[in-house]
């Protein structure tokens, strides 16, 4: 698989904006931004990918945006793809990054 080279730039620019420490990994054929090791954001295609907490997953999944990640017909624990329409500006953009940064801190000692 491939995936958006424009949308990786936007993604590593917006990550300058926060104090913590990323790391780039390939994944699910395409790129994912880590932090502690614990997987945010990724590209795969033109979508988002999105680690979502667990209890925020039912209402990310009523946005239209979003629907579940599913590679193998049963869609993946905590993640969601988004679609372009969802992080068309920065703002969109840096929502998902923040809750992407959310569950990988709530991973961490677990």
């Amino acid at each position: 698989m491939a995936y958006n080279e424009e949308l990786v730039l936007r993604i590593r620019d917006a990550l300058k904006l926060f104090p913590e420490d990323f790391t780039e990994k390939k994944m699910f054929g395409g790129l994912s931004f880590l932090f502690t090791s614990k997987m945010t954001v990724g590209v795969i295609n033109n979508d988002l990918v999105v680690r979502v907490p667990p209890e925020k997953m039912e209402s990310e999944l009523t946005k239209p945006v979003t629907r579940p990640m599913n590679f193998t017909g049963k869609p993946m624990k905590e993640f969601v793809f988004v679609n372009q329409d969802g992080f068309r500006d920065e703002e969109q953009l840096l929502y998902w990054i923040e809750l992407g940064l959310e569950h990988a801190k709530s991973k961490i000692n677990k």
